[in-house]
């Protein structure tokens, strides 16, 4: 798995989690729902990446 591809699907678990915690403080729905989604897509995107390099080697 690249450096690259990896930080930012780790950056996205990140974003999204912060998002997430920032919208329960707040009270806003909309924005922790679109925190978890986020959250989701990243780990996505890190097993896809995963499911490369091991197809790879």
């Amino acid at each position: 798995m690249g450096i690259g591809k990896k930080t930012r699907s780790i950056g996205k678990i990140i974003e999204g989690k912060t998002k997430e915690i920032a919208g329960k403080a707040v009270g806003n729905k909309t924005m922790e729902k679109k925190g978890k989604s986020e959250v989701v897509k990243g780990k996505v995107r890190h097993a896809v990446e995963k499911g490369r390099d091991t197809f790879r080697h």
